[in-house]
């Protein structure tokens, strides 16, 4: 049990606690409210600052927005003041321009006007001038006693006359001087080409003869019904004649080929003595064999005389088979080689290819072996047969331009063109048929007669040469020059023939007196 102490402690206490918080409350209070004052103030005070920083920043900007404005106007006041001076100036030009085109306008002005002037007065000086001429026509007429037209033939012909004769003269020292200048190496080149060829000619017909033991072999080679001979034309191809001609039997045919293979076949039944069909077609495939075998020992025996290798298997079987074909009766084959060891001789002379010389001299004529089975000239063919079996650039041409069809790019084809003409000019290395020679012969003289001022003409040398005769009257020394070379460029021109041909003009002049 509490004493009187303890409780009197506890009352107080009691009493004690809510007056000291009663206490600490209202001082609090005063606390809290002077806090609440100071803070109130210092708002009020960042707000007048806040105030009076804004009041300047908005001072400052405007300042600046003033400045802006003014510097954007001075910088418009210049350019404008610079486009204006700029327009004024190009205004200045514009006038100035103006200015001057009047002025040219009026200087154009001024010169037409004279151009008028001087127009007029030209036409009238013509006019004078013509009046004038006139005057001096007439009287010209009136003193020589000719017309005008009269006046200007007689003038026309004695100035033709004059440049025919300077004309004939200059051809005449040119000719003179190139054949000065080229005769002599040129002669020394082919002289020496030809004295160190030597080949062998064989003339070929469109016929063959094969000789028979009897004339009764005749009749073995007709057969029963004639069976044999036509075996023998069916499988050959060829014509057999068979008349009154003594022990022997005629092969025609245009494939010379053809005809050899017919001439051994029959030479071989006519040894076997056995001739009938089935024999007939045996011997045919053996002549053909045999043939065959001919075509290709030619071929390699005139690459071996010529000298040269590395030709395709291809073109060294139509070389053989050129050994049965013949030009104005020439044998082909031989010619091919004549024109190769030519070529190659010239080619020495000249320090060129010898061999490529040779190789172009022999491949020349190399269409003639198939100008017979296909279209075209033996010089186009010729040349697709050297590009097909890969035949260089410079054969090639030489192919092309020994009949002149192509210009020759290199001297060898020169060289094969000019052994071409040595080989088919030499004396008897052609002949022709009496009917062809007959017609050469007239055209010639034809030719040469339907030149103004020709008395007649005579061809001579076997058609080498014409003899032209002229009328002196009408034809003069200078006018020979040109009528000799009108003469051959027309023969050039209308006329096929081997070699050259010769125009000899002559003039004769006489004259005649009686002593009485």
């Amino acid at each position: 049990m509490l004493g009187p102490i303890a409780i009197a402690i506890i009352i107080t206490l009691v009493i004690s606690i809510p007056v000291t918080a009663f206490i600490a409350k209202d001082q609090c209070k005063k606390e809290i409210e002077g806090k609440i004052g100071n803070a109130e103030d210092k708002a009020r005070e960042i707000i007048d600052e806040a105030l009076k920083t804004a009041e300047a920043k908005k001072r400052e900007g405007l300042l600046e927005v003033k400045e802006e404005s003014i510097r954007t106007k001075n910088e418009l006041d210049k350019e404008i003041k610079e486009r204006r001076a700029e327009a004024q100036r190009t205004e200045r030009r514009v006038q100035q321009k103006e200015e001057n085109i009047d002025k040219k306008a009026d200087a154009l002005e001024k010169k037409e006007n004279q151009l008028a002037k001087r127009e007029e007065e030209m036409r009238r000086q013509r006019d004078e001038i013509a009046r004038l001429n006139e005057q001096r026509i007439q009287e010209l007429e009136r003193i020589s006693g000719l017309t005008s037209d009269q006046a200007k033939e007689y003038l026309l012909k004695t100035v033709e006359e004059d440049v025919k004769h300077e004309t004939a003269v200059m051809i005449k020292e040119m000719e003179n001087r190139a054949k000065d200048e080229a005769d002599k190496k040129a002669r020394e080149y082919v002289v020496n080409a030809i004295q160190k060829c030597a080949a062998d000619h064989v003339s070929e017909a469109t016929i063959s003869v094969v000789q028979l033991p009897n004339d009764e072999m005749k009749g073995r080679i007709i057969g029963r019904e004639g069976r044999n001979i036509r075996t023998l034309e069916t499988l050959t191809g060829v014509d057999l004649i068979i008349d009154d001609t003594p022990e022997a039997v005629v092969l025609s045919g245009f494939d010379p080929i053809r005809r050899e293979v017919a001439r051994i076949a029959l030479e071989k039944l006519i040894v076997d003595g056995r001739i009938h069909p089935a024999r007939i077609e045996e011997m045919v495939e053996k002549a053909q064999r045999e043939v065959e075998t001919i075509i290709k020992e030619e071929g390699e025996a005139a690459l071996l005389e010529v000298g040269i290798h590395g030709i395709h298997p291809e073109l060294v079987k139509l070389l053989g088979k050129m050994k049965f074909r013949t030009s104005y009766g020439q044998n082909a084959l031989k010619h091919s080689i004549e024109v190769a060891q030519i070529s190659g001789l010239l080619a020495a002379e000249l320090g060129l290819d010898i061999r490529l010389s040779k190789r172009a001299g022999l491949l020349h004529d190399i269409g003639k072996a198939v100008d017979h089975e296909m279209e075209g000239s033996h010089v186009q063919l010729g040349a697709e047969l050297c590009r097909k079996y890969k035949e260089s650039a410079t054969v090639i041409n030489a192919v092309e331009s020994h009949h002149g069809d192509k210009e020759p790019t290199s001297l060898i084809s020169c060289i094969v063109q000019a052994a071409d003409a040595i080989s088919a000019a030499r004396p008897g290395a052609r002949r022709e048929t009496l009917e062809t020679y007959t017609t050469r012969l007239k055209q010639l003289e034809d030719i040469s007669n339907n030149f103004k001022g020709v008395e007649k003409s005579f061809a001579i040398q076997a058609g080498r040469e014409v003899r032209v005769m002229v009328v002196p009257e009408q034809i003069s020394d200078a006018d020979m020059v040109l009528l000799a070379r009108d003469i051959s460029k027309k023969i050039e021109a209308e006329m096929e023939y081997p070699g050259q041909i010769k125009v000899n003009v002559i003039r004769e002049s006489r004259v005649t007196d009686y002593a009485k």
